[in-house]
């Protein structure tokens, strides 16, 4: 057996059925030899973005997989790893490395070195009988502890070097760990003796698969409960107790709970310090429960913290919690009552844009109405980075677990068409939805084609103004010389161009007979594009 024999035969063995790539990299060969199927992209970061949403919307159960040539596809293929890393998104990459006689000579590029600040491990194999080892670490790097990328680089000469012996590989398993019991039962007591406790939730809880205990412990405390974009949905953003997501924009309500806090519980999160998420107030207590102690008094300094798996944790804690409340959970009216106070003014002020009749379309009447069109509980969303991500997040009610693919501490362009066909990939029953704009296309648009040739049928939302409007609020005053952010398409005819259904919608009454239309192409199988005609709306939810 050939060493990428082997490798294709332990990727079949750890549950890998589908490998997304760029050739020439001999693991797609020879995983396709072995019934996994392969995924050839346009460029190197859309496959690494398909990888990333195939971890992410199976809460790491299905690991994305991306293999690359050496030298160039390996550079290209930075930014996406590099994505991943920022997201802690479980992804095995294999990038194929040059001949080891010249590995480390200059200038050739060498992974293992290049890759090691943007990886949780970066190993290259170094003979043929080290394949086994190298995947069972690989393996069980993926499936524990902090996710991350994890690359293995095999050198072009060894692929085809024989492997010693018939090959000998056990499938990894997913180890997780609790929190230090006195630990708990000291932060149990802080959260019931908190006046007014608020709980942050983190993507953690997605991986620890810990809907339910998050959703027990804030119904036993009477805690309201926001999300980082990363972990929305993680809680029903319907329940009564829900805040919404804090990103770059919020609703008011996340805003108004966080300010008038005593007491700030982050489960499953970092408490990263980034422009695009939700800033904690100073002098606020904080308790901080994650995965990664590395985390702990980062960015935000903390009372208490908790070290393990987000779904242990909760277990725990609920049991202390309604230990000490002696099994009945606190009356929410009062909170409940004020979080629908705080929301409906500031609600009313957003009403008209979301239901604006005026041409070009709002931005926001593309997003209500795609809400309001589509099953949400059976939809998979995400943005892209800028304005579709502020536009959409405070107003896009997500109350099932895994249906919203958040991000933002790195904001590449582009990332959400990738997602959004890995998410349709790993859940093909799921309408799945990538909600981006005219200079987002312009990094990745040709992936659309790849949606087309490899039967990937998702809805792209293009929100389309001819310029970087979200960039005309932040740059000085701009001259006629400079026109920065103009930019411009007809991207309805690109879609069709590359064999997928295209439209473009100018009038607010076509919005949602456009967006069944795109539906039912997706139902037949083909990949649909909508681009929406919009104004150069600035505004965002901020306070």
């Amino acid at each position: 057996m050939k060493a990428v024999e082997a490798i294709a035969e332990i990727l079949k063995r750890e549950g890998i059925d589908m490998i997304l790539g760029y050739p020439v990299n001999h693991v797609l060969e020879y995983a396709a030899r072995a019934d996994i199927r392969s995924i050839i992209c346009r460029q190197e970061r859309i496959g690494l973005h398909m990888a990333d949403a195939i971890s992410r919307v199976t809460s790491g159960d299905k690991l994305g997989v991306f293999a690359m040539q050496h030298g160039p596809g390996s550079e290209n293929a930075f930014g996406g790893v590099a994505q991943a890393y920022g997201e802690s998104s479980p992804i095995l990459v294999l990038p194929m490395g040059y001949a080891t006689r010249k590995a480390h000579v200059h200038p050739n590029f060498n992974s293992t070195l290049n890759f090691q600040h943007v990886t949780k491990s970066v190993e290259p194999l170094i003979s043929a009988s080290e394949v086994p080892h190298a995947f069972r670490r690989a393996f069980t790097r993926l499936r524990s502890g902090r996710p991350g990328p994890v690359m293995v680089e095999i050198p072009s000469d060894l692929m085809m070097q024989d492997l010693p012996g018939e090959l000998s590989y056990t499938p990894t398993k997913t180890l997780r760990s609790g929190a230090d019991p006195r630990d708990v039962d000291r932060v149990a007591a802080a959260l019931v003796n908190a006046k007014r406790p608020v709980i942050y939730a983190g993507q953690g809880v997605h991986y620890a698969k810990a809907w339910d205990a998050l959703r027990k412990l804030a119904e036993l405390l009477a805690a309201p409960v926001t999300s980082s974009l990363g972990g929305k949905s993680a809680f029903p953003e319907g329940h009564a107790l829900a805040l919404g997501s804090g990103g770059r924009s919020m609703p008011k309500p996340v805003h108004h709970f966080l300010q008038n806090a005593d007491l700030i519980f982050g489960i499953g999160c970092s408490f990263t310090d980034t422009n695009f998420g939700v800033t904690m107030p100073k002098g606020k207590a904080i308790i901080h429960a994650t995965l990664d102690p590395i985390d702990v008094n980062k960015d935000v300094a903390c009372e208490d913290a908790l070290i393990g798996d987000a779904g242990l944790i909760l277990d725990a804690l609920n049991e202390a919690v309604a230990d000490r409340l002696r099994g009945t959970a606190r009356d929410a009216g009062k909170v409940q009552a004020e979080i629908a106070e705080v929301r409906k003014p500031w609600f009313e002020k957003w009403r008209h844009k979301l239901q604006s009749n005026d041409a070009p379309l709002s931005p926001y009447r593309v997003i209500w109405d795609l809400a309001n069109t589509v099953d949400r509980a059976n939809t998979i969303i995400t943005h892209d980075a800028g304005s579709p991500r502020d536009q959409l997040s405070p107003f896009w009610q997500a109350d099932t677990p895994l249906s919203y693919i958040g991000w933002g501490k790195t904001t590449q362009l582009g990332y959400g068409l990738g997602l959004a066909m890995g998410a349709k990939l790993a859940q093909p029953d799921k309408l799945c939805i990538n909600v981006w704009g005219d200079a987002a296309i312009g990094f990745t648009g040709m992936d659309f084609e790849t949606a087309v040739r490899e039967r990937i049928p998702i809805l792209s939302i293009l929100l389309n103004n001819f310029s970087m409007a979200i960039e005309l609020k932040v740059m000085p005053v701009s001259t006629e010389k400079y026109r920065s952010t103009d930019i411009s398409g007809d991207y309805a005819a690109m879609a069709r161009a590359f064999g997928g259904y295209g439209e473009r919608v100018t009038a607010p009454s076509e919005i949602i007979p456009a967006i069944k239309r795109g539906i039912e192409q997706t139902r037949n199988g083909t990949p649909a594009l909508l681009e929406f005609i919009t104004c150069k709306e600035t505004e965002i939810s901020v306070f």
